[in-house]
Formats: structure tokens, sequence, C-alpha cells
């Protein structure tokens, strides 16, 4: 999971840069990618909702974290695949938003990983957990989005680097697969898998819980 939230942050920052600078875009509209970045600033804005927000079809079969992350990561793993086919120089208005995708989806799976590594193990073991995610989170971001992209790009194209990070997303999707939900409740929230009920929601009580409980900390 380390792995797969490091993946996309590079690709909508250095690695892009690098990328329109050899496309011949102009420096102003480089300097204007800087801002995609905000959103992993902003995610607190809609972190309560992964808290709360059913998706439909698969958090029943998955769980409130696991389907939120695998979510998160099709998002991620849609928008690298749609900027390996754009050309920044034809349409740089298109890799602006497809880069606002990938921000968006991978801030998102940094939202809901913290919250599951948070859940999945007792006290004594957020050290270790803690530790194993900065190893795969180092790793994907300095050698694979990083110097692994840029030697693909300078021996073949960044559109062919785009899509190979593109498929290193599955690995956090596997992971998705193989891990168990953690066993947590929120209050005013219920999600019954197991016979099929509709979960319950209690607005007053979920605000209270996700959004002024966390500030109030």
């Amino acid at each position: 999971l380390g792995f797969s939230a490091g993946l996309p942050f590079p690709l909508v920052a250095g690695t892009l840069l690098a990328w329109l600078r050899t496309a011949d875009v102009g420096l102003s509209e480089i300097g204007m990618f800087g801002w995609v970045g905000i959103l992993y600033s902003l995610k607190f804005l809609w972190a309560p909702l992964t808290d709360s927000v059913r998706l439909p079809g698969i958090t029943r079969w998955l769980g409130r974290r696991r389907s939120w992350m695998l979510a998160s990561q099709v998002c991620v793993m849609i928008g690298l695949v749609a900027l390996a086919s754009a050309d920044p120089l034809e349409n740089l208005q298109l890799v602006a938003w497809l880069a606002l995708l990938v921000a968006f989806g991978s801030a998102t799976q940094d939202i809901v990983v913290d919250a599951y590594r948070i859940e999945a193990v007792p006290l004594e073991g957020q050290g270790a957990m803690a530790a194993s995610y900065q190893v795969g989170y180092r790793v994907a971001l300095q050698a694979i989005a990083g110097a692994l992209a840029f030697y693909i790009a300078d021996f073949i194209s960044f559109q062919f680097a785009y899509l190979v990070m593109a498929v290193l997303m599955g690995i956090g999707m596997l992971t998705v697969m193989l891990i168990a939900e953690p066993d947590v409740k929120l209050e005013g929230y219920s999600d019954d898998r197991s016979n099929g009920q509709q979960s319950t929601f209690r607005f007053s009580e979920w605000f209270r819980n996700s959004v002024v409980g966390p500030f109030a900390d």
C-alpha cells in the first residue's frame, strides 16, 4: 500500500514537469501545473466522506476501507493510462485535467490507506506498520516513478513510461484483494454486509464524529 501511495505523486509533479519541458511546453504553462499538488493539501475537505459514503456495488463486497482504496487506485490507473495517450503540445488542457484526476485519486488513496493502517493493527504494531509503509512509499516515489520512469522515457518515451506506471498500480489493487477489512465500526454508520440490510446513516452523529471531532482533537 505504501508503494501504491508513493507511485502517483511524482507522476503529477517532477516527472510530469520534466515531460512537459522535453515536449517544449512553455515555462509559464509548466509553472501553472504546480497547482495540481494543492489537492494533496486540501484532502481533509473530502476525507470525512470516505468514512461515511458507501460506494455502490463494492462497499458491500469489500468493506468501507478497501472499497475506497480500490476506487481511488482505479481512478489513478485510468488517469495514468489516459495521460500515456495524451500529447502535451496538442492538448495541454487535457493533460492538466488528467493530472488533476490522478492527483485526486492519489490524495484519496492517501486518506484511506492512512485510515486503514491505523485500524488494521493494535497500537504496539503502529511503528512497524508506519516503517513498512514508508519503505514502499520511498521505493515507489524515488526509484520507480522517479528514476525508472526517466530511464523508460529516455529509451522509449514518456507516454510508455506512464503506461508502465499505470500497470504498476496493479500492485496496490492486488494488495486490496489480499488484505482483510478492519473490524471497526463508525458511529452513525452501519456497514452490515452479512445480511444485506441497507446501511443506516444519521447525519448529525456522523458530522459530530467525522468532521467536528477531528478538528476539536
